[in-house]
């Protein structure tokens, strides 16, 4: 068994959380090692580029925060001190200024990670931060150290501080698969089961309509889960339906599942009309007009959102013009399950914040910190994950450096 002789501070994980704490503690002179367990560090964060690098969502603080599960705590309060224009001013500093699209989403004005990527690993290489890639966390040794696995053998390191920033169980492939959890539950550190989060779900579709509208979307959409209801567009699938609009109301259908197999929930496919109005639209009919006809003219459903309001009806539709705007304005959808945790965006569960103090150290492991969807956390996508993720990793290096200090 080999070692390396680092003692400065150590971070297990190269995502936006542990290159985050990494910063803060370069910046204060600590000699940081970043381990990874990849041959590059963040390979999440350049997947999630590919469409567009969604950073943050430029709501007002307080509206921003709700979007968080659970409110308060250690995380709503690393949002406050590191909020999204404190991100967005951080991009700029590395030569990536961003932008609002229409939606009130943030971009890099690049609408790419590598060259954001590319510019903070320059950094923190200026600030003599050591990346160690191929490194696979295993645990503790009888005497404390941190064990690694790597192409050469099993390694030891003996780090000042050490945070645990390995991510969620969302993206094995890139890394993230969850393998710390049975680590820290040996060492009875408690672990809220990991469960997909802004994912998918299976719906039982009938095969006309799934050959026909697969890969299609429900465009301008409003979905209701009970009283919680979101605005949003979705995906139809070959056995399901995902998208935005699933993936902000992820919290709420998940509760609701977990009270038994299969919920009910219903899509608003015209939420820009009152049911009023859209009644009398589709009373207004010409003598011989198709149904189909209709649909697409008097209510503006495109030809997938008829093909779903036919299938939600699962029979005839209603001809009298009130019952069918009823219809369109809460039609209803049986969702089964979600899809597996290695198709989702993100995941919740996670060490749970009654485990850390306010500097993200565990409680039972002095010395030891967590950030990022290692924490029991949930939000949707539109830049809500990738601003915990940040600001999580920023209170952890502040954490560990005070911790340090006092030491």
């Amino acid at each position: 068994m080999t070692g390396h002789p680092e003692n400065g501070p150590a971070v297990i994980g190269g995502g936006p959380a542990g290159l985050m704490a990494a910063e803060v503690l370069a910046r204060a002179g600590h000699a940081v090692t970043v381990y990874d367990r990849m041959p590059s560090p963040s390979r999440k964060l350049l997947i999630a580029g590919r469409g567009g690098l969604n950073l943050t969502h430029s709501e007002a603080l307080p509206e921003f925060l709700g979007r968080y599960h659970p409110p308060g705590g250690a995380l709503a309060g690393a949002i406050e001190r590191f909020p999204p224009e404190a991100l967005r001013a951080w991009c700029t500093d590395l030569g990536q200024p961003t932008f609002v699209g229409s939606s009130g989403r943030v971009f890099p004005d690049s609408f790419k990670a590598s060259p954001l990527l590319r510019a903070w690993l320059a950094r923190l290489d200026g600030l003599g931060v050591t990346l160690r890639t191929r490194h696979r966390f295993v645990g503790w040794s009888e005497t404390g150290a941190v064990r690694f696995e790597t192409p050469e053998g099993r390694v030891e390191a003996r780090p000042a501080a050490l945070l645990l920033a390995l991510g969620g169980a969302s993206w094995p492939r890139l890394g993230s698969d969850g393998a710390w959890v049975p680590v820290l539950e040996g060492r009875g550190i408690p672990v809220t089961p990991l469960r997909a989060s802004n994912v998918g779900f299976s719906v039982d579709w009938s095969p006309v309509f799934s050959e026909r509208f697969a890969g299609q979307p429900l465009k301008r959409i409003a979905l209701s889960v009970g009283d919680h209801r979101v605005r949003g567009e979705a995906m139809i699938t070959a056995g399901g339906i995902e998208g935005g609009a699933l993936y902000a109301a992820s919290h709420a259908i998940r509760t609701a599942l977990a009270h038994g197999p299969g919920i009910a929930i219903t899509l608003d496919l015209r939420p820009d009309l009152p049911e009023g109005a859209l009644a009398l639209a589709l009373g207004k009919t010409r003598p011989g007009e198709s149904l189909a006809n209709r649909l697409r003219k008097a209510a503006g459903l495109s030809p997938v959102a008829a093909g779903f309001l036919r299938e939600a009806a699962g029979q005839a539709l209603p001809g009298e013009a009130a019952a069918l705007a009823a219809l369109i304005k809460a039609a209803p959808l049986r969702l089964l399950a979600p899809r597996p945790i290695e198709r989702a965006i993100s995941s919740a569960g996670g060490v749970p914040f009654g485990q850390i103090d306010d500097g993200f150290m565990l409680s039972a492991r002095p010395g030891t910190f967590v950030a990022g969807e290692m924490l029991d956390w949930d939000a949707p996508t539109g830049g809500y994950l990738l601003q915990g993720a940040f600001a999580s990793g920023r209170a952890a290096g502040e954490g560990m450096r005070a911790w340090m200090a006092r030491r």
